[in-house]
């Protein structure tokens, strides 16, 4: 029995050696191009104000899947359905398309009372926000469409976001999370739900450094914003994660990163004041939001679960 135990032993030390293997080349591959992709893009004078910007940043989504592929069936010679390709529909396929509608706009309701931050029906500081990237005939319009119906751009936005998050911003969130939901929670499955979690999230956090840097989704605060995006990952990891082992899918991962992305925006609509490091999904205000609801699934997968994977 003895023998047994430590060949058994040994075989899962070499598992675990290999896994960290593995994950060790899918992070230095793609970390590698990349930070190389959006180098290059800068030097080159791209900035993110740019048209290029946006195709720049649709390819650094796609690294991570591409690395999975290469080395999952290039260089292991290993199926990739075992990643996570699965298509077969469950209620979790459902929470991954609503929940971040929930976050955003549980996020909208904690920035209204954060200190400094106002209710703003005619969306005054969404106007704002947007005035850096926008031509003035395009605020024009804008100012002119909100005024006349302002809930009805709420509601138009929220419609969009359900329709475009689980369909083309799903397609494009895939190629993110194949690799991070897929290849990486693969490999690190061995450390338990909450460590794999805070691992991947900080991994991912990193990984967006190159195009937080250019002013991406904190453009007053870029260096700070390395650190808070960091923050935002690890705490919405385990939400993606979790749905991902209920529902057996990474595509329900992507479905929940798509939609996130989606509907992030409705958490800005109706605030002014604040800025981009306290309100919206991406500031304090949505970091609270995520703490909520990872302690409404810890206790719903103590209290309710057959088989608690937290």
């Amino acid at each position: 029995m003895n023998n047994v135990a430590s060949i058994e032993r040994t075989e899962l030390m070499a598992e675990k050696k290999l896994m960290k293997t593995k994950a060790l080349y899918f992070i230095v591959l793609t970390f590698s191009f990349s930070y190389l992709l959006a180098g290059t893009y800068y030097i080159l004078g791209g900035r993110i104000e740019d048209v290029g910007f946006m195709y720049m940043a649709i390819l650094y989504m796609f690294i991570p899947m591409i690395m999975a592929i290469v080395l999952q069936k290039f260089f292991y010679k290993d199926s990739l359905k075992i990643l996570g390709i699965n298509f077969k529909v469950n209620r979790w396929w459902v929470v991954a398309w609503l929940l971040p509608l929930f976050l955003s706009l549980l996020t909208l309701g904690i920035s209204l009372i954060m200190p400094g931050v106002q209710f703003s029906p005619g969306m005054e500081g969404f106007v704002a926000r947007l005035s850096g990237t926008l031509t003035p005939e395009q605020l024009d319009v804008l100012k002119t469409q909100i005024a006349s119906a302002p809930y009805l751009i709420f509601v138009s936005a929220l419609i969009q976001g359900l329709i475009y998050g689980p369909t083309i911003n799903a397609v494009a969130a895939f190629g993110e999370e194949y690799g991070w939901r897929g290849f990486l929670l693969k490999q690190y499955n061995y450390l338990g739900f909450w460590k794999m979690s805070l691992v991947i999230g900080i991994i991912w956090g990193l990984w967006h450094a190159p195009i937080i840097i250019q002013g991406y989704n904190y453009p007053h605060n870029p260096v700070l914003g390395v650190f808070m995006m960091i923050g935002f990952t690890v705490l919405l990891t385990p939400l993606i994660v979790y749905i991902r082992i209920r529902s057996g899918s990474v595509i329900t991962a992507a479905i929940m990163h798509g939609c996130i992305n989606a509907t992030a925006g409705l958490s800005l609509l109706f605030t002014t004041g604040g800025n981009d490091l306290t309100v919206g999904l991406m500031g304090l205000a949505g970091f609270i939001a995520m703490v909520i609801v990872n302690l409404f699934l810890l206790a719903f997968d103590r209290n309710f679960s057959s088989k608690p994977i937290m």
